[in-house]
Protein backbone atom coordinates (compact mmCIF):
# COMPACT_ATOMS: atom_id res chain seq x y z
CA UNK A 1 0.00 0.00 0.00
CA UNK A 2 1.66 3.42 -0.98
CA UNK A 3 2.55 6.09 1.96
CA UNK A 4 1.20 9.37 1.86
CA UNK A 5 2.68 12.92 0.50
CA UNK A 6 2.35 15.99 2.94
CA UNK A 7 3.06 19.34 1.89
CA UNK A 8 3.25 21.09 4.91
CA UNK A 9 3.45 25.05 4.87
CA UNK A 10 6.11 26.84 7.52
CA UNK A 11 5.93 30.19 9.75
CA UNK A 12 7.50 33.23 7.08
CA UNK A 13 9.28 34.19 10.06
CA UNK A 14 7.70 34.17 13.12
CA UNK A 15 7.32 30.49 14.78
CA UNK A 16 4.52 30.89 16.66
CA UNK A 17 2.58 30.65 13.71
CA UNK A 18 3.52 26.99 13.97
CA UNK A 19 -0.10 25.41 13.96
CA UNK A 20 -0.75 22.05 16.12
CA UNK A 21 -1.27 20.26 13.05
CA UNK A 22 2.38 21.31 12.02
CA UNK A 23 3.68 19.91 14.68
CA UNK A 24 1.34 16.59 14.52
CA UNK A 25 2.18 16.29 10.58
CA UNK A 26 5.94 16.70 10.97
CA UNK A 27 5.85 13.87 14.11
CA UNK A 28 3.86 11.99 12.22
CA UNK A 29 6.35 11.61 8.99
CA UNK A 30 8.65 8.90 8.01
CA UNK A 31 10.68 11.00 6.17
CA UNK A 32 11.21 15.06 6.07
CA UNK A 33 12.04 16.61 2.57
CA UNK A 34 13.35 19.75 2.57
CA UNK A 35 15.29 22.65 1.14
CA UNK A 36 17.99 22.67 4.14
CA UNK A 37 18.35 20.82 6.84
CA UNK A 38 20.04 22.91 8.65
CA UNK A 39 17.05 25.62 8.41
CA UNK A 40 14.38 23.05 8.80
CA UNK A 41 16.28 21.16 11.65
CA UNK A 42 15.83 24.42 13.95
CA UNK A 43 12.40 24.30 13.21
CA UNK A 44 11.88 20.66 14.25
CA UNK A 45 14.29 21.31 17.55
CA UNK A 46 11.48 24.37 18.30
CA UNK A 47 8.72 21.67 18.07
CA UNK A 48 10.61 19.04 19.94
CA UNK A 49 10.53 16.84 17.38
CA UNK A 50 13.75 14.57 15.84
CA UNK A 51 13.38 13.38 12.34
CA UNK A 52 15.20 11.99 9.63
CA UNK A 53 15.67 14.75 7.26
CA UNK A 54 16.77 14.59 3.45
CA UNK A 55 17.55 17.65 1.31
CA UNK A 56 15.51 18.75 -1.97
CA UNK A 57 16.23 22.04 -3.51
CA UNK A 58 15.95 23.25 -6.67
CA UNK A 59 19.57 21.58 -7.81
CA UNK A 60 18.46 18.24 -6.57
CA UNK A 61 14.75 17.43 -6.61
CA UNK A 62 14.81 15.77 -10.25
CA UNK A 63 17.56 13.70 -8.66
CA UNK A 64 15.82 12.81 -5.21
CA UNK A 65 12.95 11.80 -7.02
CA UNK A 66 13.70 8.28 -7.30
CA UNK A 67 14.02 7.65 -3.43
CA UNK A 68 11.45 9.39 -2.52
CA UNK A 69 9.07 8.10 -5.00
CA UNK A 70 9.80 4.34 -3.47
CA UNK A 71 9.93 5.75 -0.10
CA UNK A 72 6.33 6.32 -1.26
CA UNK A 73 5.43 3.36 -2.52
CA UNK A 74 6.76 1.39 0.39
CA UNK A 75 4.12 2.89 2.65
CA UNK A 76 6.05 5.38 4.32
CA UNK A 77 4.79 8.95 5.00
CA UNK A 78 7.06 11.75 3.66
CA UNK A 79 6.79 15.57 4.48
CA UNK A 80 7.83 18.13 2.33
CA UNK A 81 9.41 21.42 3.68
CA UNK A 82 10.76 24.93 2.15
CA UNK A 83 12.61 27.24 4.15
CA UNK A 84 9.40 29.45 4.89
CA UNK A 85 5.85 29.66 3.62
CA UNK A 86 4.07 26.96 1.65
CA UNK A 87 6.06 24.07 -0.64
CA UNK A 88 6.24 24.43 -4.40
CA UNK A 89 5.18 28.04 -4.70
CA UNK A 90 8.61 29.45 -5.77
CA UNK A 91 9.96 26.84 -3.51
CA UNK A 92 10.75 23.10 -4.58
CA UNK A 93 8.20 19.93 -4.71
CA UNK A 94 5.90 20.53 -7.41
CA UNK A 95 8.42 17.53 -9.17
CA UNK A 96 7.66 15.11 -6.53
CA UNK A 97 3.86 16.38 -6.12
CA UNK A 98 3.64 15.74 -9.83
CA UNK A 99 5.23 12.45 -9.65
CA UNK A 100 3.20 11.42 -6.87
CA UNK A 101 -0.48 12.37 -8.13
CA UNK A 102 0.73 10.70 -11.56
CA UNK A 103 1.10 7.26 -9.39
CA UNK A 104 -2.12 7.67 -7.44
CA UNK A 105 -0.32 8.58 -4.28
CA UNK A 106 -1.94 10.15 -1.55
CA UNK A 107 -1.22 13.98 -1.25
CA UNK A 108 -2.69 15.72 1.88
CA UNK A 109 -1.91 19.89 1.88
CA UNK A 110 -1.20 21.53 5.61
CA UNK A 111 -2.09 25.14 5.00
CA UNK A 112 -0.31 27.87 6.63
CA UNK A 113 1.73 30.75 5.89
CA UNK A 114 2.25 32.54 2.55
CA UNK A 115 4.35 35.81 2.25
CA UNK A 116 2.27 36.01 -0.54
CA UNK A 117 -1.14 36.49 0.82
CA UNK A 118 -0.04 38.30 3.97
CA UNK A 119 1.66 40.96 1.45
CA UNK A 120 -1.29 41.22 -0.70
CA UNK A 121 -4.18 41.01 2.47
CA UNK A 122 -1.95 43.96 3.66
CA UNK A 123 -1.25 45.99 1.20
CA UNK A 124 -4.41 47.84 1.12
CA UNK A 125 -4.74 47.02 -2.72
CA UNK A 126 -7.23 45.02 -4.36
CA UNK A 127 -6.69 41.44 -3.16
CA UNK A 128 -8.69 39.47 -6.30
CA UNK A 129 -7.79 38.69 -8.80
CA UNK A 130 -4.50 39.06 -8.23
CA UNK A 131 -0.72 37.07 -10.10
CA UNK A 132 2.27 36.12 -8.20
CA UNK A 133 5.37 36.61 -10.76
CA UNK A 134 8.13 34.91 -8.31
CA UNK A 135 11.38 36.66 -8.68
CA UNK A 136 11.88 38.59 -11.67
CA UNK A 137 15.24 38.24 -13.69
CA UNK A 138 17.93 38.81 -11.49
CA UNK A 139 20.33 39.73 -14.01
CA UNK A 140 19.77 42.54 -17.22
CA UNK A 141 17.85 45.63 -17.12
CA UNK A 142 16.29 44.51 -19.96
CA UNK A 143 15.13 41.07 -19.60
CA UNK A 144 13.98 42.13 -16.30
CA UNK A 145 11.62 45.22 -18.28
CA UNK A 146 10.90 42.39 -20.71
CA UNK A 147 9.30 40.43 -17.80
CA UNK A 148 7.35 43.50 -16.32
CA UNK A 149 6.11 44.27 -20.31
CA UNK A 150 4.39 40.59 -20.24
CA UNK A 151 1.79 41.47 -17.57
CA UNK A 152 1.79 45.50 -18.59
CA UNK A 153 -1.62 44.85 -19.81
CA UNK A 154 -3.12 42.35 -17.18
CA UNK A 155 -5.72 44.11 -15.09
CA UNK A 156 -4.71 42.20 -12.13
CA UNK A 157 -2.86 43.07 -8.82
CA UNK A 158 0.38 41.81 -9.05
CA UNK A 159 2.92 40.13 -6.32
CA UNK A 160 6.37 39.46 -6.49
CA UNK A 161 9.87 38.82 -4.86
CA UNK A 162 12.72 40.52 -4.85
CA UNK A 163 16.04 40.66 -2.79
CA UNK A 164 17.42 43.61 -0.77
CA UNK A 165 20.29 44.49 -3.17
CA UNK A 166 18.46 44.69 -6.48
CA UNK A 167 14.88 46.37 -4.96
CA UNK A 168 15.78 49.86 -6.11
CA UNK A 169 16.50 48.82 -9.74
CA UNK A 170 13.92 46.29 -9.72
CA UNK A 171 11.00 49.05 -8.52
CA UNK A 172 12.64 51.52 -11.56
CA UNK A 173 12.09 49.17 -13.74
CA UNK A 174 8.84 48.84 -13.03
CA UNK A 175 8.04 51.95 -12.76
CA UNK A 176 9.26 52.39 -16.15
CA UNK A 177 6.91 49.72 -17.53
CA UNK A 178 3.73 50.00 -15.55
CA UNK A 179 3.75 53.33 -14.92
CA UNK A 180 3.49 55.41 -11.45
CA UNK A 181 0.91 52.68 -10.05
CA UNK A 182 0.14 52.39 -6.65
CA UNK A 183 1.86 49.71 -4.68
CA UNK A 184 3.72 48.59 -1.56
CA UNK A 185 6.55 47.64 -0.73
CA UNK A 186 6.43 44.62 2.03
CA UNK A 187 9.42 43.98 4.42
CA UNK A 188 10.16 41.23 7.16
CA UNK A 189 6.64 39.91 7.17
CA UNK A 190 5.74 38.57 10.81
CA UNK A 191 8.85 39.65 11.98
CA UNK A 192 10.23 41.99 14.49
CA UNK A 193 11.08 44.45 11.78
CA UNK A 194 8.26 44.34 9.96
CA UNK A 195 7.53 47.13 7.57
CA UNK A 196 5.00 48.04 4.59
CA UNK A 197 5.27 51.31 2.57
CA UNK A 198 2.45 51.60 0.75
CA UNK A 199 2.04 54.56 -2.22
CA UNK A 200 2.75 55.11 -6.15
CA UNK A 201 6.04 53.18 -7.74
CA UNK A 202 8.08 56.63 -7.84
CA UNK A 203 7.19 57.78 -4.20
CA UNK A 204 8.14 53.80 -3.02
CA UNK A 205 11.12 54.20 -5.48
CA UNK A 206 12.43 57.32 -3.75
CA UNK A 207 11.74 56.46 0.05
CA UNK A 208 14.12 53.09 -0.42
CA UNK A 209 16.81 55.25 -2.28
CA UNK A 210 17.29 57.68 0.65
CA UNK A 211 17.94 54.67 2.78
CA UNK A 212 22.14 53.82 3.07
CA UNK A 213 21.00 49.94 2.50
CA UNK A 214 18.01 47.47 2.08
CA UNK A 215 17.68 44.83 4.46
CA UNK A 216 15.41 41.44 5.25
CA UNK A 217 13.05 39.40 2.76
CA UNK A 218 10.82 41.45 0.59
CA UNK A 219 7.53 41.04 -1.22
CA UNK A 220 6.22 43.41 -3.76
CA UNK A 221 2.68 43.90 -4.50
CA UNK A 222 1.45 46.65 -7.82
CA UNK A 223 -1.94 47.78 -8.14
CA UNK A 224 -3.76 47.79 -11.31
CA UNK A 225 -3.70 50.50 -13.99
CA UNK A 226 -6.03 52.81 -13.30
Amino acid sequence: MSGKLVIVSTPIGNLDDVSPRVRSAIERADLVACEDTRHSGRLLAHLGVKKRMLSMHDHNERRRLPQLVEALEQGLTVAILSDAGTPLVNDPGFLLVREAAARGIRIEPIPGPSAILAALVVSALPPYPFTFLGFPPAKGVKRRRQFFRRFKELEHTLVFFESPHRIISCLSDALAEFGDRPSAVCRELTKLHEEVLRGPLSELHAILSKRPSVKGELVVVVGRDG
